[in-house]
């Protein structure tokens, strides 16, 4: 591991310049976003930026060569003289590819954002109505402060930390990782843009009784009324993983980044701190999001447990992420003599052949 005297005298040297934009655009989101959530009385306002700051940060980092060195204007971005030379002279390709799929991430989360009508400046998120009346008000403004504005826009920022290590790594071509990553990337994606549009049709079905023939592809369930009734999605993706959304948006941070980790180092640069193979700061933006989904997941799980009768029962039969987990859950179920029961209450109908694969 880096020792501290190695890793200040690296930030003296150029680290710590490329970090002063993006540091001042973090304090500027953050205060914007919760003095809006104060004048308006709805803290979501940080949510309708969810989909593009971890973008802005990556671009940033990852098209350094590209800012001038001082701002023309004000958030303007741009790279200060004292960044290491090597980093502004050169674009590194393997933060380029991180670009891209980051990218291609905020395009998929858009568009299940805008079309769900979360861009509304007048909604919020349900979950915050039932916090606040657990509360006194001005705990739940200290809460709105120091969680909801501070930590998740320090948690955007760290998504965009990856890209930073990577410019320092200046490759001249593509790694075998970089190729398997981002492949693991683009598949992660599409599950979770599948599952995604799972959760849209049955939401839409339970609230209209009507099987939409346009549905995208893989989202086209024959839902039942007893599904609607039911009140949750137990079909498709979500019938391995009670949140495959989740699991695929952490793999996805999770993959971002492993690519500065697993590529070798940049022989034309100073050791990177935040690269060594040792160190576990590369991993904090990773862990920093799992475990807010984690809490998050199980806040909204407390929720749904309250509003529907099979919940429980469905939260013994699947795992909370981990698809690969789930015929687990099915295996200790099959053991107490309870899976054919609850499959019958939570997937309906099945085929012994499709029990069998779970």
């Amino acid at each position: 591991m880096a020792s501290v005297p190695e890793i200040v005298e690296f930030l003296r040297k150029g680290v710590l310049p490329s970090f002063r934009w993006p540091v001042k655009f973090c304090i500027y989101t953050t205060a914007t976003s919760w003095i809006m959530s104060v004048i308006t009385g709805n803290v979501s306002q940080v949510d309708r930026i969810w989909t593009f700051m971890p973008t802005i940060y990556t671009a940033y980092f990852a098209m350094l060569p590209l800012w001038p060195n001082e701002a023309p204007l004000p958030l303007y971005p741009y790279t200060p003289s004292d960044v290491h030379p090597g980093v502004i002279q050169r674009y590194s390709p393997r933060a380029l590819l991180m670009l891209a799929l980051v990218v291609t991430w905020m395009f998929r989360l858009s568009y299940n954002t805008l079309r769900r009508g979360l861009f509304n400046l007048h909604d919020e998120d349900y979950r915050w109505a039932i916090v606040r009346k657990q509360m006194p008000a001005w705990l739940f403004q200290l809460v709105n402060f120091v969680f909801i504005a501070v930590i998740q826009n320090i948690i955007l920022f760290l998504l965009g930390v990856p890209t930073h290590i990577a410019a320092f790594q200046q490759p001249s071509q593509l790694s075998t990782s970089d190729y398997v990553l981002a492949t693991l990337a683009v598949i992660d994606v599409a599950c979770e843009f599948i599952s995604d549009n799972q959760q849209y049709s049955f939401q839409t079905y339970k609230q209209t009784g009507v099987l939409n023939a346009k549905d995208w592809p893989g989202a086209r369930i024959a839902w039942t009324p007893e599904d609607a009734k039911r009140g949750f999605v137990t079909k498709g993706l979500w019938a391995w993983s009670r949140h495959p959304n989740f699991f695929c948006e952490q793999s996805f941070w999770a993959i971002i980044t492993l690519f500065p980790i697993l590529a070798p180092e940049s022989p034309q640069l100073p050791t990177h701190p935040l690269s060594h193979p040792t160190a576990l700061w590369p991993l904090a933006p990773g862990l920093v999001l799992c475990s807010l989904f984690f809490a998050s997941s199980r806040f909204s799980e407390s929720i749904s447990a309250s509003k529907y009768p099979e919940y429980k029962s469905y939260q013994q039969r699947v795992s909370m992420f981990v698809p690969f987990l789930t015929p687990v859950w099915g295996l200790w179920l099959q053991l107490q003599g309870r899976k054919d029961e609850v499959d019958a209450e939570l997937f309906g109908n099945v085929s012994k052949e499709s029990k069998k694969t779970q």
